[in-house]
């Protein structure tokens, strides 16, 4: 009698052990398939919006700053036959430049995710056909050049300038964004993976010991490959989880950051690099002189500077050195042609600074900006490597678990089969 009344038990508790073990497995399976789902469009976003959003606004600042020295290599040179050919020079990079910064602006416009950012692209839209009309005024007003090129350089820098800031601190801000939003499904990733796959491995086991104790049969085949395909899917599901965390991470921030830093010093640069030329404009107005040493000073020390943008353990010390080295020189070539200005000199200070012979200012410059580049081009390229891999390390994982796990379910029903028709 006590035999055949714990004989019913045997099985609503087998009924109960395989609802709860699918149920599990079926959780993990969602869950899985969706974080995985979820990561890969995150890092998808990351590559294909956030990460060029902020490149993009960087460069943006970037080809603004060289643009306005480009034109004030052009009033400078202007009605000078002997420096016709740094007068050619100037214009083909103020074009180079002018068609970078429309590409960049409709590339911005395109992505723009938010009104706020929108409105910033369209102000810049506005204030850049005025500086340009003033450009135009500055390189046909003749003796009156001067006057039109200030209010051309007004515009960058108080309305041009301001804007392409605000719309990179807004690319960097969503940039942060997509990789909190990617860390957050990464991190609760782990955990579901530990908590379900743990939960799960421990069903499957106990199920197993379970069904060998109470009908005294051997170990079941489908439970125990059941068993090592969750292992199988549990072990690289977290290693591709944590894998791809990790070396976005430090794609982030040994590579995309040092090289947006960068970008910002060399666009200091180049505004630096306009002010000789502004203040051989202006006559000797000592406010762009002050304003270059200010930015030269920015340039040479603390944590903006060259000798930390343009270093670090991706660069190596002769390449940093040769940065500094060559902005350095440049600088004594300002200095000179203030120094030239000064004593009245200006035609020999125009063309120390406009020309493009090894010793001129320009030369100069360009040899600098030619190690600068070489860095940052480096940096970039490395992140886009390193993103690629991450693509590639998550190809397939929205699906896989989907098939191992219900496989796991079938090798489960499979193994209980034989058992429920004992009770029929």
């Amino acid at each position: 009698m006590a035999r055949r009344a714990a004989r019913p038990e045997t099985p609503a508790r087998l009924r109960l052990w395989v609802t709860v073990t699918l149920l599990v497995a079926a959780a993990l399976l969602v869950s899985a398939c969706l974080v995985m789902a979820r990561v890969q469009q995150q890092v998808r976003i990351i590559g294909d919006q956030a990460a060029p959003q902020a490149a993009n606004a960087a460069d943006l600042y970037f080809a603004l700053s060289d643009m306005d020295a480009q034109v004030a290599r052009l009033v400078l040179t202007s009605g000078r036959a002997e420096l016709a050919g740094s007068q050619i020079d100037a214009l083909g990079a103020y074009q180079q430049r002018g068609r970078q910064v429309d590409t960049d602006l409709q590339l911005s416009l395109t992505t723009a995710t938010g009104e706020a950012e929108r409105a910033i692209v369209l102000d810049l839209m506005h204030d850049l056909g005025v500086y340009r009309e003033r450009v135009w005024q500055a390189l046909t007003a003749g003796p009156s050049a001067a006057g039109y090129y200030t209010q051309a350089t007004n515009v960058l820098h108080l309305d041009l300038l301001p804007a392409a800031t605000r719309l990179r601190e807004a690319s960097e801000e969503r940039l942060d964004q997509a990789y909190g939003e990617k860390g957050l499904t990464q991190t609760v990733g782990v955990i579901l993976a530990v908590l379900l796959g743990g939960a799960l491995l421990v069903l499957l086991i106990g199920l197993q010991v379970w069904l060998a104790r109470r009908f005294r049969r051997i170990l079941s085949p489908a439970l125990i490959t059941a068993t090592l395909l969750t292992v199988l899917l549990l072990v690289p599901l977290t290693f591709v989880l944590v894998v791809q965390g990790r070396t976005l991470g430090e794609a982030r921030d040994q590579r995309l950051i040092p090289f947006l830093d960068l970008s910002q010093a060399r666009a200091v640069s180049y505004d630096a690099a306009a002010d000789t030329s502004r203040y051989l404009i202006s006559n000797g107005l000592d406010y762009y002189r002050q304003d270059f040493d200010r930015k030269a000073g920015a340039l040479e020390a603390g944590d903006s500077g060259l000798p930390t943008v343009a270093g670090g353990s991706d660069v190596a010390p002769f390449n940093t050195e040769q940065v500094v080295e060559r902005w350095q020189a440049f600088r004594a070539g300002h200095e000179r042609i203030v120094k030239l200005a000064d004593a009245g000199q200006e035609a020999e200070a125009i063309g120390l600074l406009t020309g493009i012979r090894r010793g001129d200012a320009a030369f100069d410059f360009s040899y600098y900006d030619a190690a600068v580049a070489d860095i940052a081009a480096d940096r970039k390229d490395r992140f886009d490597r390193d993103l690629r891999d991450v693509e590639i390390l998550l190809t397939g994982w929205p699906w896989i678990p989907a098939g191992v796990l219900g496989l796991v379910i079938l090798l489960v029903l499979l193994a209980v089969r034989k058992r429920f028709a004992e009770y029929r």
